[in-house]
């Protein structure tokens, strides 16, 4: 298989086959060696697990070369699996050109990660501890990457948006004026009247899903690229699966009766899924690294994740995490889905990423039970909330997720698998649905809203006004919901937005393998474990008085009391999460947490 380079793409290098030889050149007598030695280098594994004594530079930024990180999923596989194939991905503090090479010299590398440093590839997995011996590296599974959808049992018939707004929007469903968004549509077509036509004229939203139906009348036109991303079997052109289409809709729509949160939106659809609704982190890692190379070209301001990884992480190690944050940095507004693995509105760990980085949006499901009022708003009970591994209060926003409708292509798989929920009207074929996945790019489009209204907001500040002027949950009495219900009017006329990841921005640093900034995780735990006060300076803008959930301060839950001593990590017991939907055949469905200190 050719190696793909930086852009997710073919490139001019080329290492041996995914399913085929996994050591290249080496000799017979090499491999024997390996396999000699593999019983004592799996002594290492507990080793590797143990938290990282990581000093910082002569700059403190934490970039001096450290022990390896070696995910327990894998010091499992090590041990139980010794002579399986898996898939990594590894990152390296040299580099992606040192992540290749030390994942060659053991492996078969595949595909290059420029934007995190890495390269994904395959090992025999008794080979893992001896390439963690490898100083300055960390090794995770390439795992796999579920979407955030779930089946109604009964369609629900929308009573009609009482709005009414004026043409050429409209919808027929709640959720665009419970939110408020439905109240900037005729200033968005102004703007759109005045502006010239191409990729400048609005902001683009880029969604990492299972594709688009470009040919739909609801996108009219503005899908403006279309990439197939995804290395597994078993992916149709366009939209085989139907979430991608259904979750662009919500977000960018503007078909009759159907508009989404910002109808005049530039699309890019950035295939990763397989038309079962799967994926591989590392091509979801592509598709973000796609999107830092050409955001400019595109104007896209905006990234939805309507899906999470299979295996809890720590924000700390996890690439795919390190992989959004890239593109906040680089100005484009990141929104993640909760994930559905709530168990009746009580808490869980907040454990996938990308929901769980610090930095993102990460957005809750509300039921509106058919109204516009956010007082009889509750939370649906498989929306997922509670804390990360490493103590952030997740989510920040919650937006309408229960019994949603939007369009789906007429063969897909979600309309085969649930043809009760397929609505078919003169626009198209609709679908209603509910999950996490539908909350995200709600609050996707309004983040663009705000940008084709305010175009020098950054990733920051469109989280501080969203956070800000969130609308208040009555009959949530938890943090379930985030600060409550986004609420796009009120978000769109904050002037100077205040900054809820003040206190992170702080760990900000050059980096040093290329453009932009990363963060010093290294100096976060420092100062985290030093005090749990560190994050109270992202709390101290007087504009947070103007909140109408400031009763309760956000600052006393955006990071939990971490008691780091007595906890072990690498033995977290996991059995309370659900693992539904969740397949990873190369370890036989055995699915570790990969947490760290």
């Amino acid at each position: 298989m050719d190696l793909r380079n930086d852009d997710g793409m073919p490139g001019d290098a080329r290492g041996s086959g995914l399913w085929g030889t996994r050591r290249g050149d080496r000799s017979t007598n090499e491999s024997r060696d390996r396999i000699v030695k593999r019983g004592l280098l799996v002594l290492l594994a507990l080793a590797l697990a143990a938290p990282l004594a990581a000093s910082a530079d002569s700059k403190g930024h934490g970039r001096a070369s450290r022990a390896s990180y070696l995910a327990p999923s894998l010091q499992r596989a090590a041990t139980e699996r010794p002579n399986a194939s898996v898939p990594v991905i590894v990152q390296s503090m040299d580099g992606a050109p040192a992540a290749q090479g030390a994942l060659g010299r053991y492996g078969t590398t595949i595909t290059r990660l420029g934007i995190v440093d890495a390269a994904a590839g395959e090992i025999v997995a008794g080979e893992l501890p001896e390439l963690a011996h490898t100083p300055g590296l960390v090794i995770t599974p390439d795992q796999s990457v579920v979407l955030d959808a779930k089946p109604d049992p009964k369609p629900k018939n929308p009573k009609g948006n009482p709005h009414n707004p004026t043409a050429p929007y409209s919808s027929g469903q709640n959720w665009p004026a419970a939110v408020g968004a439905d109240q900037l549509w005729p200033a968005l077509a102004a703007q759109q009247a005045t502006k010239p036509k191409g990729p400048d004229s609005t902001p683009s939203i880029a969604f990492v899903d299972s594709g688009i139906d470009s040919s739909r009348t609801d996108f009219g036109g503005r899908v403006l690229a279309q990439l197939d991303m995804t290395t597994l079997e078993g992916n149709s052109s366009g939209d085989g699966s139907g979430h991608g289409t259904l979750v662009a809709g919500l977000a960018a729509g503007s078909a009759p009766n159907y508009a989404g949160a910002d109808p005049t939106a530039g699309i890019i659809s950035l295939d990763v899924m397989d038309d079962q609704g799967m994926a591989r982190t590392s091509d979801v890692i592509a598709a973000a690294q796609w999107i830092l190379k050409n955001h400019r070209s595109y104007n896209i301001r905006v990234a939805n994740f309507s899906l999470h990884s299979a295996t809890p992480t720590s924000f700390r190690w996890d690439p795919l995490d390190k992989a959004v944050e890239k593109l906040w940095f680089a100005g484009v507004v990141v929104v993640a889905a909760s994930g559905n693995q709530g168990q009746g509105g009580q808490p869980t760990p907040m454990a996938y990423a990308p929901a769980n980085d610090p930095f993102v949006i990460t957005v809750g499901a509300l039921d509106l039970h058919n109204s516009t009022n956010p007082d009889r708003a509750d939370l649906a009970p498989w929306s997922a909330w509670g804390y990360t591994l490493d103590g952030f209060a997740k989510p920040e926003l919650s937006a309408p997720g229960r019994a949603v409708v939007g369009p789906v292509p007429a063969g897909s798989t979600l309309a085969a698998e649930k043809p009760a929920q397929v609505i078919h009207s003169p626009e198209g074929t609709y679908m209603q649905l509910s999950g996490t996945s539908l909350s995200a790019p709600i609050v996707s489009g309004i983040a663009a809203d705000l940008l084709t209204l305010r175009p020098t907001l950054s990733p920051d500040q469109i989280k501080g006004a969203l956070m800000l002027k969130a609308r208040a949950l009555r009959k949530v009495r938890t943090r379930a919901g985030g600060v409550g219900e986004v609420y796009a009017p009120a978000a769109a006329a904050v002037l100077s937005p205040p900054n809820p990841n003040r206190a992170l921005d702080a760990f900000l640093v050059p980096d040093p393998e290329g453009d932009g900034m990363v963060f010093d995780d290294v100096s976060w735990l420092d100062a985290a474990k030093a005090s749990r006060t560190w994050d109270a300076v992202s709390w101290l803008d007087v504009s947070w008085a103007d909140a109408s959930w400031s009763d309760v301060s956000w600052s006393d839950v955006s990071w939990s009391d971490v008691s780091w001593s007595d906890v072990s990590w690498s033995d977290v017991s996991w059995a309370d999460v659900s693992w539904d939907a969740v397949s990873w055949a190369d370890i036989e469905n055995h699915v570790h947490g990969d947490v760290g200190p």
